[in-house]
């Protein structure tokens, strides 16, 4: 992940918090009101991200920045507001550094790739929180369910721990922001499998965080509940300004979280598929933020004049939107998709399964196989699960049974819902496994999957386009 090396704002406003007030959640007096402006600006790998809550200001003292467990943890630790409530691994080693690895954030439940190892000193600490502080992975432990139609037949961990009453899977802390725009809660699904709609699933989920990751001894009230997702549920956050394009909270270009508030959900809204609503009509420019900046032209060939860096950018952007709108490929051999519509081939565009008008989510909570988790795409980091189908005898291996170690069924292994893509920045490194920090990746990862057949300046175009969201 490219880190911005220098950024000059005026701001007239709440400040760019920067050093350690960037780096470290705020940490309020319990039992004390503590306010702040209602936006937060900080710097990020590619420019500025704000969060705006629709409240008079952030309220510190809600239970969502409160210890509620015995660890030390808060729902701020892994999602601290002035980070895009979730963090990257560059947030991680700041907090490790500082605090010598003693931060609740390493605390060994899920902070550890083995929960039983060694933490006494800060090399241990370093060593056994590695794929915390390398690629901002926390470590969930799901057993496989007792009536699963598969069996875990193999572990390969290189932390020594996973088993079937425990397999370690290391996933990306989804952003606690935008959250009015969620079809399904968690990256499995789980918490929405289990409780049927999504604010009942959000209620479940800071239930069982407040349990697991913070190892609280009972559970939270429902009063601090309520509070906790009713704060969550007014937050947005975006980017406002790139290092490349510059400003992208202008008149002419409206890409800020105030923009958001506004932005239409519904379930199944603007379904590419029809599996909501079959007489719909799909709009595949999901995406129309930076139209204003498609007149500006790339300079071509040697005798082209000299163009303005920055309207050179801001073309790549508008270029990347429309690309991501509009370039056709085949979407084939998806679990989730291809098989759920009965359609070996589906001509579509990434708009088809981001499909949520400026937000780039799904409004259908729908889990798909992309082959992230193939075992063709472990690194050496990676655990690796052997998953033997109990009726039919056939063999699969992934870091990450995905959706089926919820509903226990074997055409689920290896499915992720399809995540929001605004605030991408804030995010690194992406996927579920923090497959790479460099969007350039994704990009390329999903240009030969589908063999799409991008150029290198496409793919520069969408990396610059996906950048500003």
């Amino acid at each position: 992940m490219k880190r911005a090396k220098h950024i000059m704002m005026v701001m007239t406003a709440a400040p760019v918090l920067t050093g350690a007030a960037a780096m470290m959640a705020p940490k309020p007096t319990i039992g004390q009101a503590h306010k702040v402006p209602n936006f937060v600006e900080s710097p990020n790998g590619q420019g500025i991200s704000r969060t705006l809550t629709t409240a008079a200001s952030f309220d510190l003292s809600n239970p969502f920045f409160k210890p509620l467990g015995t660890n030390g943890r808060t729902c701020a630790t892994c999602h601290p507001v002035n980070q895009g409530l979730t963090f990257t691994p560059d947030y991680a080693q700041q907090v490790f550094t500082s605090t010598q690895g003693l931060d609740p954030l390493f605390a060994a439940v899920d902070g550890a790739n083995n929960p039983l190892a060694d933490m006494s000193t800060v090399a241990a600490r370093a060593t056994n929180c590695s794929m915390l502080l390398t690629k901002g992975l926390i470590r969930v432990g799901l057993p496989v369910p007792a009536n699963a139609e598969f069996s875990l037949e193999a572990v390969d961990d290189p932390y020594g721990y996973a088993s079937a009453k425990d397999v370690s899977c290391f996933r990306r802390p989804l952003p606690s922001t935008n959250l009015r725009f969620l079809s399904a809660v968690m990256w499995d699904g789980r918490e929405l499998l289990n409780n049927g709609s999504v604010q009942a699933a959000l209620r479940s989920q800071a239930r069982d965080a407040v349990l697991g990751h913070e190892q609280a001894a009972t559970a939270p009230t429902e009063a601090q509940i309520t509070a906790i997702v009713n704060f969550e549920t007014h937050l947005y956050t975006t980017q406002v300004y790139d290092v490349d394009a510059g400003d992208l909270d202008t008149r002419g270009i409206a890409a800020g979280p105030e923009t958001l508030l506004n932005a239409v959900f519904a379930p199944g809204f603007n379904d590419a598929f029809g599996l909501a609503r079959p007489l719909q009509r799909f709009d595949q420019n999901v995406f129309n933020i930076f139209v204003p900046w498609m007149g500006a032209r790339a300079p071509m060939g040697r005798t082209a004049p000299k163009f303005n860096d920055l309207q050179a950018a801001q073309a790549s952007v508008a270029r990347g939107e429309r690309l991501f709108n509009t370039r056709q490929f085949t979407i084939s051999n998806v679990a989730g998709l291809n098989d759920l519509l009965g359609k070996p081939r589906i001509v579509g565009t990434c708009s088809s399964c981001h499909s949520l008008p400026n937000v780039g989510s799904n409004a259908l909570p729908l889990f798909m196989n992309t082959g992230v988790s193939d075992a063709s795409h472990r690194t050496a980091d990676m655990p690796l699960y052997t998953l033997k189908n109990q009726k039919t005898g056939e063999e699969v291996q992934t870091t990450d049974p995905g959706t089926a170690l919820t509903t226990g069924k074997w055409a689920d292994i290896g499915k992720f819902k399809v995540p929001s893509l605004r605030a991408l920045e804030t995010q690194s490194p992406y996927m579920h496994n923090g497959f790479s920090g460099e969007l350039l990746d994704i990009v390329d990862f999903y240009n030969k999957r589908f063999n799409i057949g991008l150029s290198a300046q496409e793919e520069a175009d969408l990396k610059a386009f996906l950048k500003t969201l």
